[in-house]
């Protein structure tokens, strides 16, 4: 009976790796990010959105024709302008993030069929696990907070180096040869946690909620 109940589960494991298909691919991303800022009792909110550049591999694994689990490993640059009232200068301050993160989209692609010849839709839904790998401040590795006595902190501390969010997105795919396919989307990426490492701990303000957002638009090549 144990040996039977192998034979099934190794017949039904070889089917499905026989049925299911790997496509792997290139992408560019250009962007806008901006920071979904609180912090009531200081007044911090977004000021400016920031333009970004990310790209990076992309790989879409098969279940049937037409849906797959899409993944990657890409670049985003994220970030954008903040505005607060600083009880330390009694001033409104303005201070520009730009972070660049290593990410992992884990997301599902549902495609339609043709709607012209070799051309498909897709809807992509999931999530994305990053990882900040650098930071600057007002342009700069290095930030002196003039609400602070002027202390000098590195900007790779500002931020907490881990994020994750939701993405969804839609596009077309394109077959341009037997196993070559172009595809243009545009997608949207909510960042779940508050990532602000600096005005809670270093400047004790409270309240102060940092969240990621970006929307995107897709550009790729898959062989």
């Amino acid at each position: 009976m144990k040996k039977t109940l192998l034979a099934l589960l190794l017949l039904g494991v070889t089917a499905t790796a026989a049925s299911a298909q790997v496509e792997i691919g290139l992408k560019v991303s250009p962007s806008i990010a901006y920071l979904r800022a609180d912090g009531s009792s200081n007044n911090f909110q977004k000021d400016k959105s920031k333009l970004g550049l990310g790209g990076g591999l992309v790989v879409d694994y098969f279940f049937g024709e037409n849906y797959a689990f899409s993944s990657g490993l890409e670049l985003a640059g994220k970030g954008g302008t903040i505005s607060y009232n600083d009880p330390g200068t009694g001033t409104a301050q303005t201070t520009k993030i730009t972070a660049q993160y290593l990410q992992i989209p884990l997301t599902m692609k549902l495609f339609t069929n043709d709607i012209a010849t070799d051309t498909k839709l897709y809807f992509q839904l999931g999530g994305v696990v990053g990882a900040n790998i650098g930071t600057r401040i007002n342009g700069e590795k290095e930030y002196t907070d003039p609400g602070n006595n002027n202390e000098v902190f590195k900007a790779n501390k500002f931020l907490l180096v881990p994020d994750f969010g939701v993405m969804i997105g839609f596009g077309s795919e394109y077959q341009v040869g037997q196993s070559t396919k172009v595809f243009a989307g545009l997608h949207y990426q909510r960042g779940l946690p508050n990532i602000d490492n600096y005005y809670g701990d270093e400047r004790g303000l409270k309240n102060v909620v940092l969240k990621n957002s970006e929307f995107a638009l897709d550009l790729g090549l898959k062989f």
